[in-house]
């Protein structure tokens, strides 16, 4: 531990180093999470299986059907996650601001609601997942450009507006009870019944808003400066904070339209890896979404397997984790300090 500072000024000084020791870990635990479960499987029959050898053998139905699927659904959702963490805490300068807590994420599960209710279709759900997702962002960031508030009471209004979009989401699967079938785990959050065409839709728009995100990094690292030098430097800071908004809504709604109302993704990633490689945007949006990916992917794992034969869903893996997490951050911003 006492080496801890030392070894985050290095890995600041070569962030590509951060970025493939990130890539490797988050393979190795893809490639654990296939091989782990039920029934373990070793790593030669997991990697036979993903390259199409003997298909029909019970290794193979396992992996390709059952755990491959999640697998790739924690990636792309954990990367969707963080990355929107990042862009939500920067564009609102604010470092206890994530998508779960603002109620970006309840207003994608209220999107998703509404279109299980009405037109179920698994192309409009990240859309409709998206438009939620926007809804709350406006009303966050109505409400902080509106009333000038502080970092806590910017929070504080995005647990209300988080609550009301919940207390939405009831209403509609009161009025519609099929709307959402297994509404429990929508709300905890979980990858058990996800399939790739399921995941198919989602993938493009976050595909298509990370990569919107890292050619548009350098405008982020302006607005973290600040409006006012971000002006001066020629950044039209208005119409700036909307699109990096509408990534982060984009991303954070097309995570929750296959995986649920999954937290503490957006919160703790940033932070940990703001310390290991700084604040500059384009490294730091890379190694989040590298991180996210491995930490919703071990939670993953960790949710099928601490109380096996039963799962856990992985909400609650990240709520026992992220809960301490966010009260240590309250307790930092009490006292007048930010994020590293």
């Amino acid at each position: 531990m006492k080496n801890w500072p030392t070894s985050c000024t290095r890995l600041r000084e070569h962030p590509a180093a951060a970025a493939w020791g990130l890539a490797a870990l988050t393979a190795a635990l893809a490639l654990l999470s296939l091989g782990l479960g039920a029934a373990d499987l070793r790593p030669g029959e997991v990697l036979r299986a993903l390259a199409g050898q003997d298909p029909g053998s019970v290794a193979a139905r396992v992996v390709l059907y059952a755990r491959l699927p999640r697998v790739c659904g924690s990636l792309l959702a954990g990367a969707a996650l963080a990355v929107s963490g990042v862009i939500i805490q920067t564009v609102l300068a604010n470092p206890l601001a994530a998508p779960h807590i603002i109620g970006v994420n309840a207003g994608a599960g209220l999107g998703v609601a509404l279109c299980s209710a009405l037109a179920p279709a698994a192309l409009l759900q990240p859309l409709a997942a998206f438009a939620g997702a926007m809804a709350g962002v406006l009303l966050v960031l109505f409400f902080s450009e509106a009333t000038g508030a502080s970092r806590i009471t910017l929070v504080l209004a995005g647990v209300a507006i988080s609550n009301i979009f919940s207390a939405l989401i009831d209403a509609v699967t009161t009025v519609f009870p099929d709307a959402l079938t297994g509404y429990t785990d929508f709300r905890m959050g979980g990858l058990a019944g996800v399939s790739l065409a399921r995941i198919a839709p989602a993938a493009v728009l976050i595909g298509m808003s990370l990569a919107a995100a890292a050619v548009l990094a350098g405008d982020l690292d302006l607005l973290a400066l600040g409006p006012e030098t971000a002006r001066s430097l020629g950044l039209r800071v208005r119409p700036a904070r909307l699109v990096f908004l509408a990534l982060a809504a984009a991303l954070a709604g097309a995570a929750v339209s296959f995986c649920g109302l999954v937290g503490f993704v957006g919160l703790l990633v940033p932070h940990i890896v703001r310390r290991l490689v700084g604040g500059e945007s384009r490294p730091l949006l890379l190694c989040s979404a590298l991180g996210g990916a491995a930490l919703l992917t071990v939670c993953d794992l960790l949710a099928r397997l601490a109380a096996a034969p039963f799962e856990l869903p992985v909400g609650t893996v990240l709520s026992l984790v992220g809960g301490p997490f966010f009260l240590w951050l309250l307790i930092r911003q009490r006292g007048g300090r930010t994020h590293d």
